[in-house]
């Protein structure tokens, strides 16, 4: 089996999810080759064929012209899958690669398992594996799903491509999100709130925790779309990606998504009535009570 990489650039720098393409690859013990419009000075450390556009002449993006680069190489390479990100990228580009190729388009994959695809399904509560009928597939991944077990190495081969394709956008630049709420990537210690606290006049209690522990309280994003909680506190890959010192997840089951936000948290305590909740595979203290019995006591002892 064979892959292409689609590896993304953004103000200058090479991101480092595209490390994680590398990581499915493993997983999937593909061959693979990179497609990047990038520049000279910050090339992935991959061993490999690198198919490089100047950023300069092709702009960050441009969906016609860069997917007829990505086209290109595909013609070339023969892929049997093309790799994306699932980030604005790759939600724009692999849909429009995907039509050209008369290819299945599978979304948001977060595992691997006996070389067959899975993706989260039911707001992320359960996972199906996927299998596709076409000859050539494109798919996106979660972010935070595929990590290398060492830190990347190696030097590209590098050919350069281009291509004639005419540009119908003009590319202006990103634009920030206001920001909103508390700063939780700041927070040396975070409480959050998942949906198992069962009802928003709970949230009180993860609140209390927080401070007595002298930190901030955060959100899975069920908590945030129920709207029982700010926006700019939800924790995750669409939310705040956060580091603290120490991590407190009340009643939050683990999905990817919420896991690609809090796993780089230096200590993780998982509060949680179901022993076998994913979270328990990140965490360093899984607790396996009623967090609404739990946390209160714990709080009172903190406050002693």
């Amino acid at each position: 089996m064979k892959a292409l990489l689609v590896a993304e650039h953004r103000d200058g720098q090479l991101l480092t999810s595209s490390y994680e393409l590398v990581a499915f690859a493993q997983q999937l013990g593909a061959d693979s080759a990179m497609f990047l419009v990038g520049s000279d000075v910050s090339l992935p450390q991959y061993d490999g064929t690198l198919y490089l556009a100047d950023i300069d002449k092709y702009s960050e993006y441009n969906p016609a012209v860069h997917k007829q680069l990505l086209l290109d190489v595909i013609a070339k390479e023969q892929p049997d899958i093309v790799v994306f990100s699932h980030s604005s990228y790759g939600w724009d580009l692999a849909p429009r690669v995907s039509v050209a190729l008369g290819a299945a388009h599978v979304s948001e994959v977060v595992e691997v398992v006996d070389g067959a695809m899975v993706v989260p399904v039911c707001n992320a509560k359960l996972r199906r594996q996927v299998s596709v009928k076409t000859a050539k597939t494109v798919v996106s991944l979660q972010s935070g799903a595929f990590c290398l077990s060492d830190d990347p190495e190696g030097t590209p081969t590098v050919e350069k491509i281009d291509t004639d394709a005419a540009a119908r956008v003009v590319f202006e630049g990103f634009e920030e999100a206001e920001a909103g709420g508390v700063d939780l990537s700041k927070s040396e210690v975070i409480v959050s709130a998942g949906r198992g606290i069962g009802k928003p006049e709970n949230l009180a209690i993860i609140e209390g925790l927080a401070t007595a522990l002298k930190g901030d309280y955060g959100a899975s994003r069920p908590v945030v779309d129920s709207d029982w909680v700010d926006h700019g506190r939800q924790v995750g890959s669409t939310g705040q990606s956060v580091s603290p010192k120490l991590y407190i997840a009340c009643g939050i089951s683990g999905a990817i998504q919420h896991l690609a936000g809090m796993k780089k948290s230096e200590y993780i305590v998982a509060i949680n009535t179901d022993k076998d909740a994913p979270i328990g595979e990140v965490a360093d203290v899984l607790v396996v009570a009623d967090l609404k019995e739990f946390v209160p006591l714990m709080t009172a002892k903190l406050l002693v």
